[in-house]
């Protein structure tokens, strides 16, 4: 809607007053195809790979697996902003639908959560125990509140039981204890999870396990599978279910799966076709040339991160999670045949400017 000249660059015949589509018309298209009908995106890229030459068949034998944390798009969790906003999307909500409150605590509340940053960063920590005390009392509070208001009404408790789980599970979770926690309440699926790394200790989101070739191939590093793991798995228990996907995916049975050492104890049936790094039984002089191109798996990585939207993902649910990483991994390719298509076409004028210059001498 800018100007004129955009919209005929775009096809549009007559100048249009509004938008040509609604805004979230590609979250209803996503919804609709799903992981599996997306899936097939990422296998069409891989088909043209093939037939135009850019991966050949041992490309598509040879691969490296490896798993990365595919971050969701949440502020850093802490005890205070979870409980604060479990009270503003409460009494919200309670003010939607005509439930009336005893008492907000909105104004105190965020008092309590500015003072509790303030106090841990001056190291007063008895001081912000006490305004996190606070902070868990007054959600307690409004909880039973809210609770008592809408017993008996069926319409309301389905409206509000979901919330208030949320709520009760993040006004009661402790540091210590074990199984799921929740780290935002907009997305309750997210999960800690460590890699070990010195920069980020701690990431939040889900894992996602990547698949590229071990060789060069001419055309670049594709990605031949992608797909987001939910409940944290152990990186060996996911390998045959990711190899068996894969080798539906391009219908090429894989030879030689390379991984790195938090593979070992894997799943896999054929285990004498899976390398780990620092193997040294079995190894000849090829796979040991293979062995070293391992770490090819990581820049791709961090491309899918940096330029196809894997390091902060906006989708909404586990489902958002799952899409998000089989559409990164198929804009990847895309840009990479993109690459290989116009250096074939920059090929084929040279050859015939070539002819065309030998047939006039």
């Amino acid at each position: 809607m800018e100007n004129p000249y955009y919209q005929y660059f775009c096809g549009e015949q007559f100048f249009r007053h509004e938008l040509p589509f609604d805004r979230s018309s590609m979250t209803r298209w996503r919804q609709r195809l799903g992981e599996e009908h997306l899936a097939a995106l990422l296998q069409e890229s891989l088909s043209v790979a093939h037939k135009t030459g850019a991966v050949e068949t041992k490309d598509l034998e040879r691969v490296v697996v490896d798993s990365t944390v595919q971050p969701k798009a949440v502020a850093h969790p802490t005890d205070a902003r979870l409980m604060y906003r479990a009270i503003e999307k409460l009494v919200a909500l309670a003010k939607r639908h005509g439930v009336p409150l005893r008492q907000s605590y909105i104004r105190v509340a965020k008092q309590a959560s500015i003072m509790v940053g303030r106090y841990s960063h001056a190291h007063q920590f008895k001081r912000a125990r006490r305004m996190l005390r606070f902070l868990r009392t007054r959600l307690g509070r409004l909880i039973r509140d809210i609770g008592r208001k809408i017993e008996g009404d069926g319409e309301l408790e389905a409206l509000f039981i979901p919330l208030l789980g949320l709520a009760s599970r993040a006004r009661h979770q402790d540091r210590h204890q074990r199984g799921p926690k929740v780290y935002a309440l907009h997305a309750p699926e997210v999960e800690c999870i460590g890699k070990g790394k010195a920069r980020t200790p701690y990431e939040f989101g889900c894992k996602v396990s990547v698949a590229t070739p071990v060789t060069s191939p001419k055309g670049g590093q594709f990605v031949l599978h992608a797909k987001a793991l939910h409940g944290s798995p152990y990186d060996g228990h996911t390998l045959g279910a990711v190899i068996a996907d894969l080798e539906e995916l391009t219908g090429v049975e894989t030879r030689r799966i390379h991984v790195d050492k938090g593979y070992r104890g894997h799943n896999h049936p054929h285990r004498f076709r899976v390398w780990i790094s620092g193997q040294v039984r079995r190894v000849t002089a090829s796979i040991r040339r293979e062995m070293r191109r391992r770490a090819a798996v990581e820049p791709v990585i961090g491309h899918l991160k940096a330029e196809h939207r894997m390091g902060r993902n906006y989708l909404k649910g586990p489902e958002g999670d799952r899409i998000n990483a089989v559409l990164a991994a198929a804009g990847y390719n895309f840009g990479l045949l993109l690459r290989w298509l116009a250096e074939l076409l920059r090929a084929c004028i040279m050859a015939l400017t070539d002819a065309s210059h030998a047939h006039t001498v």
